[in-house]
């Protein structure tokens, strides 16, 4: 959560279907194991999860895409927690005029998300599509942090590979994990900024993997469609992964509907206050003798009056 003093305002939008689907607001996903144990794969349609995301935080083409891509690398990552009560944070910072895009998931895919800056303009790349890259920049890492319930979560970065978004998760299971990854990512922008689709495909070998399974696999992924494709023409989530592991016969381990989902709070606000210095809070109120915090990730507006924060910083005061 942080505090903002001001919204970006477009005067381009008022409550929208997403899709056109009225209450539709949950993607799918499934998760699947070949028979013989030597591939994972994961498909997932987060199509009215993006477009969730678009809607709270009215980004500009290039950053809903950036940003839904990062969400749903996260949601995916996110499933294949241990336990249901873990999360996974990913941040990307690459120096691009987005700045900082910050996704968290939890075990069961719901995830939430933000950019530092979410209108960003800029050209088009040479064939037409959207500049992913040039909005979040090469020159910077992906940080990932799997909080797991432990003392200290785990952390681990590896430097951005293209600020493409699948490149660079591919890139840091293939260095700090040292899992053989296929990561495939994609979000369809429509002319009036809604989301068209949203998806991704995560594919991994599992140790002893076969030469002859690796080979199949590469064939198939070389002839795949783009995941907004497929998507776009109707292809469920069984049906991606049916023609992604082609000539396979797998096993559904798991399946889940993810949302988007912050999880902020009154409740958290007043926690975080009660962690600040009794000279801090006093700093806080403004001219009205207010204090606005709104989440980062949801845009809720949590509004605390002086007196209320003179409560807070006494018994901050009472506690040393």
């Amino acid at each position: 959560m942080g505090v903002r003093s001001q919204k970006y305002a477009h005067g381009r939008r008022g409550n929208r279907h997403i899709n056109g689907r009225k209450g539709i607001v949950m993607g799918k996903a499934i998760r699947c194991l070949t028979s013989d144990a030597t591939v994972m794969a994961l498909a997932i349609d987060a199509t009215d999860v993006v477009a969730r995301a678009e809607q709270i935080h009215h980004t500009s083409a290039v950053v809903s895409a950036a940003l839904g891509r990062l969400l749903t690398a996260a949601s995916m990552m996110g499933i294949m927690l241990k336990n249901t009560g873990d999360s996974v944070t990913l941040k990307v910072n690459g120096g691009g005029p987005a700045g900082q895009l910050t996704v968290v998931s939890d075990g069961r895919g719901n995830v939430r998300g933000y950019a530092a800056n979410p209108v960003v303009e800029i050209p088009l790349k040479a064939n037409g599509k959207l500049d992913v890259s040039g909005a979040v920049g090469t020159d910077g890492f992906l940080y990932v942090l799997r909080d797991t319930g432990g003392h200290e979560p785990y952390t681990g970065c590896t430097p951005l590979i293209s600020g493409e978004i699948a490149e660079d998760i591919t890139s840091y299971y293939a260095n700090s994990e040292q899992t053989p990854t296929v990561c495939a990512l994609g979000v369809l922008v429509d002319p009036d900024l809604t989301i068209r689709a949203a998806g991704g495909l995560l594919i991994q070998l599992l140790p002893f993997c076969p030469e002859e399974v690796i080979d199949r696999l590469e064939k198939n992924i070389a002839q795949l469609p783009p995941m907004t494709a497929m998507l776009s023409e109707g292809m469920s989530v069984e049906e991606i992964l049916k023609k992604a592991l082609d000539g396979f016969e797998f096993d559904v381990l798991d399946s889940y509907e993810p949302t988007y989902r912050c999880t902020c709070s009154r409740d958290k606000v007043t926690r975080a206050f009660c962690a600040m210095s009794p000279e801090e809070l006093r700093t806080l109120p403004d001219e009205q003798g207010r204090v606005e915090v709104t989440c980062s990730f949801c845009d809720n507006v949590y509004t605390f009056t002086e007196t209320e924060i003179q409560k807070i910083a006494e018994s901050n005061a009472g506690k040393k």
